[in-house]
């Protein structure tokens, strides 16, 4: 569901916030990205069209730093479980991942050239009958329990477990550590824990392919 149009739509909103300059909108930066890609030569088949910008989603920004030898660590990520529409939960979050991650210092224009930003849309919510049933790789996974008389949950999205590759009570246990957990680990299984699944592909896109793609535009435009 998600397009790598949607991800230079999160870059173009976060370089304009950090240059303070207009930023495209995002069907603006969808009919451009679809015509980039149409002028490179070496291109593979163009990307299908995503969800109309009106189309309300549950989404989640993630930005990663990439390292010379392939390795991704967490920037940031924050998103949303309430239906936005696409312009506005994308510009929002692109925002909020990048800036107001508390585990992380905002990201700055320093910052820019070894990010990755990853957007995903959250579909086909549903509870699951039990705390292992989801699958590694297809569903993200959603907690919510009681523990000494506080309400804690957490949210792994679908890529992560098989990211880290974890099995599934490897991603239950750190989950819930994620959400507050400070019991043995062994005793996970004990609490009367509530699990909802949901599915969504990320998308990633480097910000040196956005670079390239903002210096196709800037020619287009000036």
């Amino acid at each position: 569901m998600a397009t790598k149009a949607h991800c230079a739509f999160c870059f173009e909103t976060l370089t304009a916030h950090l240059e303070e300059r207009p930023a495209l909108s995002l069907p603006e930066v969808e009919a451009l990205w679809s015509q980039y890609e149409s002028s490179l030569s070496t291109s593979a088949e163009a990307t299908a069209p995503g969800p109309s910008p009106t189309a309300n989603y549950p989404v989640f920004i993630t930005y990663n730093t990439l390292t010379p030898d392939g390795d991704k660590h967490l920037r940031g990520c924050i998103g949303t479980f309430r239906p936005e529409p696409l312009s506005t939960g994308l510009s929002t979050y692109a925002l909020t991942a990048a800036l107001e991650d508390t585990r992380f210092a905002p990201i700055t224009a320093r910052d820019l050239p070894p990010l990755e930003c990853g957007a995903t849309l959250l579909t086909d919510f549903e509870p699951a009958a039990s705390a292992l049933d989801w699958v590694v790789g297809t569903h993200g996974i959603r907690i919510a329990y009681e523990h000494r008389g506080r309400r804690l949950g957490a949210t792994y999205l679908p890529d992560v477990a098989r990211e880290q590759g974890w099995g599934k009570e490897d991603a239950l246990r750190s989950l819930m550590r994620k959400a507050g957990w400070r019991g043995p680990d062994d005793e996970w299984k004990a609490v009367a824990l509530r699990l909802e699944r949901y599915q969504g592909r990320k998308v990633g896109l480097a910000f040196a392919e956005w670079r390239a793609w903002r210096a196709w535009v800037d020619g287009r435009i000036g």
